[in-house]
């Protein structure tokens, strides 16, 4: 080897950004097998490239000892002085032995090893870029697909997009272009593994962050969200300066920054609620758009007996409960609705006998579980 393949190391180095000395390092480990495979040597041995010229040096290694047992691994204190004066028992001794011919070797297991650490470096460096944008969105283009997967090219790599991770309404075809949210990265033999999603809580949160200044710059945070990929979704904020209004931060102008995230998840809807420390205030707005009359809160439970007017009933539950259930979630309370007339029936009950009533209002849990729930 000489000049020019430590220049090629050096353009490598820049347009891979593989480390120089890495490959070198690599590039010797790999000779001093080549070496004794060659050689059929069992000596323990060094090889050296120079860093600047490219010359390539293979050295035995040897213990100084009293007597020498293995003249391929020993050398005698008497003979190491020959070499230095100033060698006492146990030091190593290096004695080049490089090969007339060992030139050539160096060349093809510099090729191999060269290309091998390329791709290795190159994985490494995919992985390492992935792994620290993990729960991040990305913009990819779909390639191919097969039973379980689209496979979305993020420009270095292929990300996995299960079917499970889609929402309902979507399909796929070659060269569309889609956002998606990074679940995983895992390493492999094959190289870094990326899985994403259209459905994770998490890409609703980023595409917010891209459309709203104010949630990239810390002034409005969100506390909260609940949702269900290509249906429905609620996201609670709240703001930290007093003059910002967090809900109509993320609306934007005539409703234009929410539509754009309501355009790419294809027409879900968004409930945009502001959250608030004080309970009973939270868990009325987490039922957005219906209106609550009173919420009443049993902490040890964790449970929230909620009452809304008559004809809005319907609307505070929702269609198939999902309104009511996407509250549950986002609050992490159960929910248990009921109208106002039935909350001043059950009242007058409450009042006039001791007897156990039926109640047929809907309760809703975190997971969005409902039940008929018995009130004494």
């Amino acid at each position: 080897m000489n000049v020019e393949f430590i220049e090629a190391l050096e353009q490598l180095e820049k347009e891979k950004g593989i480390s120089k000395d890495i490959l070198i390092e690599a590039i010797e480990a790999a000779l001093i097998s080549g070496y004794k495979r060659n050689f059929h040597s069992a000596q323990n041995v060094r090889v050296d490239i120079d860093r600047q010229t490219g010359r390539v040096r293979v050295f035995a290694r040897k213990t100084v000892v009293e007597e020498v047992l293995d003249p391929r691994l020993e050398i005698s204190l008497d003979a190491s002085r020959e070499i230095n004066p100033s060698y006492q028992l146990g030091d190593i001794v290096e004695i080049e032995v490089t090969p007339a011919d060992f030139g050539r070797i160096a060349a093809q297991t510099a090729k191999q090893v060269v290309t091998q650490r390329i791709r290795e470096a190159e994985r490494s460096i995919i992985y390492q870029d992935f792994i620290d944008r993990e729960e991040d969105i990305i913009t990819g283009i779909v390639q191919r697909s097969d039973n379980r997967y689209y496979y979305v090219d993020l420009g270095r790599v292929e990300a996995m997009l299960p079917f499970s991770e889609t929402m309902p309404t979507e399909r796929f075809k070659h060269g569309d272009r889609v956002k998606v949210f990074i679940t995983k990265v895992e390493k492999s033999t094959k190289g870094p593994q990326i899985f994403v999603s259209r459905t994770h809580p998490g890409l609703l949160k980023r595409l917010f962050e891209l459309e709203v200044p104010e949630i990239f710059d810390g002034v409005v945070e969100i506390r909260s969200i609940a949702r269900e990929a290509g249906h429905r979704s609620k996201i609670a904020v709240h703001s930290n300066d007093a003059n910002v209004d967090p809900v109509g931060a993320c609306v934007g102008h005539r409703g234009m920054r929410v539509q754009t995230v309501v355009s790419e998840l294809k027409g879900e809807k968004i409930d945009i609620v502001r959250w608030s420390d004080n309970i009973e205030e939270w868990i009325a707005n987490s039922l957005s758009p219906s209106t609550v009359l009173s919420v009443t809160i049993f902490e040890d439970e964790k449970t929230a007996r909620v009452v809304v007017p008559d004809h809005q009933l319907s609307l505070a539950i929702g269609k198939e409960g999902q309104n009511a259930r996407l509250a549950a979630k986002l609050t992490n309370w159960k929910i248990d609705i009921k109208s106002e007339s039935e909350s001043l029936k059950e009242n007058d009950v409450l009042v006039t006998s001791h007897d156990d009533q039926e109640n047929t209002s809907l309760h809703y849990d975190q997971e969005g579980t409902p039940s008929d729930v018995d009130e004494n």
